[in-house]
């Protein structure tokens, strides 16, 4: 797979609850940390080479994670699957609609593609009322995709029952919302220089990998440099965890940069 250099930054790192959690006067969510906030898992790619910007889920904190880091322009959104903290905030694309006069492209397999129709049913009506989002829906399968120069190619996984969609890019992999992966799958993801992978906590849990889970999934598969992301506050203080790992594997953060 040939790809420009990316540059990938970390819109989201918490689990659907986010981090701090409503209520909660856990020492994770009281922490004082910035590395203990954590919003929605998203991630935004850039190609250093032409400046084609995507981002992975549109989570209820979207429009805050565009802000935060000032992002002016999108070409394209993919989805990994139709849970609420991945498809909510995608009513606030309309802005990129606006300033870029175009529609935007969407990608998504046929669970979340009838998900976003029956959420968003208005950006979908014959008649859109004026102002609503203006989306081109793509249906995600098996095959291997473009958007403008950046190759993607997309890796089915399982949340309990749930088929899930991850993306390789290039040398980068993002898989969330996952805790099995079929054997042909994870050949599509050997190779990648960098992996992010959902890991939610210490115990294990019925449809996410447990921290220990992920770390052993990324050795089976040699990944170099490996990322954790859709954390919840159970998993503990990023300061003490990140201690506890193996040299080139690290917990995420909201903000975290990474050149590829």
């Amino acid at each position: 797979m040939h790809n420009s250099h990316l540059k990938i930054t970390f819109l989201g790192t918490g689990t659907s609850t986010g981090i701090p959690m409503i209520g909660c006067d856990c020492a994770v969510c009281t922490s004082h940390n910035p590395k203990d906030k954590r919003l929605r898992s998203s991630v935004l790619i850039e190609s250093l080479t032409d400046g084609t910007k995507i981002v992975i889920d549109t989570t209820p904190d979207f429009r805050y994670q565009m802000l935060r880091i000032q992002n002016k322009r999108l070409d394209a959104v993919l989805f990994t699957h139709p849970h609420k903290d991945h498809i909510a905030g995608l009513d606030d694309v309309r802005a990129y609609n606006y300033f870029q006069h175009s529609n935007l492209p969407v990608y998504a397999n046929t669970l979340t593609a009838e998900a976003l129709q029956r959420d968003f049913y208005y950006a979908f009506a014959e008649n859109a009322y004026p102002g609503v989002p203006r989306i081109d829906l793509h249906l995600v399968n098996h095959a291997p995709f473009s958007i403008n120069n950046l190759s993607i190619q997309p890796i089915w996984v399982w949340h309990l029952k749930m088929p899930v969609v991850g993306y390789r890019i290039g040398a980068f992999t993002y898989i969330t919302d996952a805790n099995r992966i079929d054997d042909a799958e994870k050949e599509k993801i050997k190779g990648s220089s960098v992996l992010v992978l959902n890991a939610l906590r210490i115990e294990p849990h019925i449809s996410h990998y447990s921290l220990q889970e992920a770390i052993a999934l990324a050795q089976e598969l040699s990944i170099p440099e490996v990322y954790f992301t859709h954390i919840s506050h159970q998993l503990g203080l990023h300061h003490q965890v990140s201690k506890q790992l193996p040299s080139h594997m690290h917990l995420g953060y909201d903000g975290l940069e990474l050149v590829i």
